[in-house]
């Protein structure tokens, strides 16, 4: 779901991934656009009726996608290797990158390369027709939730960055209600399905429990 970004919405990290018009799953992405312009978050994660869990959680994971692309494309300028030298979330939260497949040990590395190599990772996940199929009738492989669950763990992980070393550039750029509203759908929706470990959460566990507490 594209929030207006005031004349900034332009400039992504990487190339954003598109659902073909026309699709089943374009109509998924439109009902999803729509339940959440009703402005109930809790609501509009719920799967819609009589539809396919995967195919829902796949539309989403785009979309998180797409939406993460867009608010760190807005402050890369201020993730740099030197202002980030690693990859934290705070003090207490520093991330290491592995993908068990081109990179098999953990490697520590800056904050800018770490997302880099992260968002690349989930890109290519996206782009893989086996895994995130596109056509209608072509099933989602047995592993998809394992995938799914890792691709959202590690886009968490972004925003627990941005949150902890950026949050004053997102002030300045008057882009937090943007950064909070995009964080809140991403949560309730992670919530709902239980995707994502409550350990894993824990670098924004406070302001987890605060964008909870409004809604109920």
């Amino acid at each position: 779901v594209s929030y207006a970004l005031g004349g900034r919405s332009t400039k992504t990290f990487k190339p954003k991934k598109n659902i073909p018009e026309g699709s089943h799953q374009y109509e998924l992405l439109k009902h999803a656009e729509a339940t959440l312009g009703s402005g109930n978050l809790r609501q509009a994660v719920m799967l819609p009726e009589g539809e396919d869990l995967n195919e829902w959680i796949a539309v989403n994971t785009v979309d998180f996608f797409n939406q993460i692309n867009m608010l760190y494309g807005t402050i890369t300028e201020f993730c740099t290797e030197t202002s980030c030298s690693v990859m934290s979330a705070g003090p207490r939260y520093e991330y290491h990158w592995a993908d068990g497949t081109n990179i098999k040990k953990p490697i520590k590395c800056s904050a800018p390369k770490y997302i880099d190599y992260l968002m690349t990772w989930v890109q290519d996940q996206l782009d893989d027709e086996t895994l995130f199929p596109s056509k209608i009738g072509v099933p989602f492989p047995k592993n998809f939730m394992s995938v799914a669950k890792t691709i959202l763990k590690r886009l968490f992980r972004v925003y627990a960055h941005i949150y902890h070393q950026h949050f004053d550039s997102v002030m300045q750029l008057q882009e937090e209600a943007h950064l909070n509203t995009s964080f809140k759908h991403f949560i309730f929706f992670v919530q709902e399905f239980n995707l994502i470990d409550r350990r894993e959460l824990a670098p924004l566990q406070d302001l987890i429990e605060k964008l909870g507490s409004k809604d109920r």
